[in-house]
């Protein structure tokens, strides 16, 4: 899943992105109101964490504009104030959480996917493609009863395969929906994890769930033992 970060702090947003991407999210960053707005607006992303003072534009009015674009992106605004008039103006202007600096990291996180299951951005509390089991507010990967462990890359890898169930899904796409706006490397990447992801789940159980379209890309589809 994808997250912007928009925070003028640059310390704050790198150890944000960087934590973030620990559990598994993709993190883009933006230090500038108006420059969030734009990737927020041209991007798509499944939740944003957006600082109230913020340069260019502040965090109540790149809420107020993402709104009234229609975009329903779920937004966690963080701000140095405090005081019940500073809440009730965030959540007016149609931010969905608010979080007063100095705050837990660990409550953040907690907030965030609480946002994304009450959006559902989740979609389901758990997407099945035969015995594999993919549990996406738990970052949890099960093959029948026996639960598979997955770093958190090969874990998205297979989330969006899985979400895709039968589809083929372009080595582009996947690096869309797994790897940041920096990412500028080579789209083989994309098999490395592919393979890893072989070896865990579909090796050790007799199956050949992660097909490969060749030339085009990969396919995740029910197998029998």
């Amino acid at each position: 899943m994808r997250l912007l970060v928009v925070e003028d702090e640059h310390r704050l947003a790198a150890a944000l992105q960087k934590g973030l991407r620990a559990e598994g999210f993709e993190v883009d960053v933006a230090h500038d109101g108006l420059v969030g707005l734009g990737m927020a607006l041209e991007q798509g992303y499944d939740a944003i964490v957006l600082d109230i003072m913020l340069p260019g534009l502040n965090g109540y009015r790149v809420c107020a504009r993402l709104r009234a674009a229609g975009d329903l992106t779920p937004i966690l605004m963080l701000t140095a104030k405090d005081g019940e008039y500073d809440e009730a103006e965030a959540l007016d202007t149609g931010a969905d959480d608010y979080l007063t600096k100095p705050f837990s990291y660990l409550v953040l996180v907690a907030r965030l996917r609480a946002l994304l299951r009450r959006a559902g951005r989740d979609e389901a509390a758990r997407i099945e493609v035969g015995d594999l089991t993919i549990l996406p507010a738990e970052h949890r990967c099960l093959r029948g009863h026996d639960e598979i462990d997955l770093t958190p890359r090969e874990f998205a890898v297979l989330e969006v395969l899985a979400r895709r169930s039968g589809e083929v899904v372009t080595k582009p796409e996947i690096i869309d929906e797994v790897w940041d706006l920096a990412y500028a490397g080579d789209l083989n990447v994309v098999e490395v994890h592919v393979s890893a992801l072989r070896r865990k789940v579909d090796a050790p159980y007799g199956r050949h769930s992660l097909e490969t379209v060749r030339g085009v890309g990969y396919r995740l589809v029910p197998d029998a033992p």
